[in-house]
């Protein structure tokens, strides 16, 4: 589902060129989840952004599903985030202006997949069902992301990118949430690549993965 190849990545500062990602490769297969740790400035959400075509990689190849990211242009990276991803942001980034039913089936409906009772499924078991019609600045944090997890699995992507999915929560509501979104995801059929910070929670997932210095370590 997966496939990141000798990446490297930098930012251009005040004192020169800032190495941010090194060679870094590894692979995701389809229908199961890798945990990306490490120290705060690795690389770990510098390698998301990439992978999800928010940004261009200096040198190396990442394919998502069989489609190259890295020779697409922005318009090809925005029809692969609309058709094959699902994000779930640190920040949430849900729109403002839509109430939580709306948010919920927004990326569904671009991807053309909108399934009211895979939506029905999600809400439910994320327990949303009292929150549709309030907008997103009437939720508390743990709720939001529970909307963003939601709206991530809503159109049924075949890659799950969550960047601290509970790095909001606190520790018992986010062993709850990711029990869920660990279920949820393998009843959607994704893969999952979710960055923490916890080695506690990473060990939940199938493989870990360690970013020190730009570089997967060994």
């Amino acid at each position: 589902m997966l496939e990141v190849a000798s990446v490297s990545k930098s930012y251009a500062t005040a004192l020169g060129p800032l190495a941010v990602l090194d060679g870094v490769t590894l692979d995701l297969w389809p229908g199961r989840s890798l945990a990306l740790t490490g120290e705060s400035g690795s690389g770990k959400s510098t390698l998301l952004h990439l992978i999800a075509g928010l940004d261009a990689v200096d040198a190396g190849r990442i394919r998502v599903g069989g489609a190259e990211v890295t020779a697409m242009g922005d318009a090809g990276r925005s029809a692969l985030r609309r058709e094959a991803i699902g994000l779930v942001f640190q920040q949430f980034n849900l729109i403002p202006s839509l109430d939580v039913a709306a948010n919920l089936a927004f990326q569904a409906r671009l991807a053309g997949r909108h399934d009211p009772d895979w939506l029905a499924v999600l809400t439910r078991r994320l327990g949303l069902g009292d929150l549709l019609a309030r907008y997103p600045e009437a939720l508390s944090g743990g709720q939001q992301q529970r909307v963003a997890i939601a709206r991530a699995l809503a159109g049924r992507p075949g890659l799950i990118l969550a960047d601290e999915p509970t790095g909001n929560l606190d520790e018992a509501t986010g062993d709850a949430v990711l029990d869920l979104m660990l279920e949820l995801v393998a009843a959607s059929g994704a893969s999952l690549l979710m960055v923490t910070h916890s080695t506690r929670l990473a060990a939940r997932l199938d493989a870990q993965a360690v970013l020190r210095q730009g570089r997967i370590a060994r």
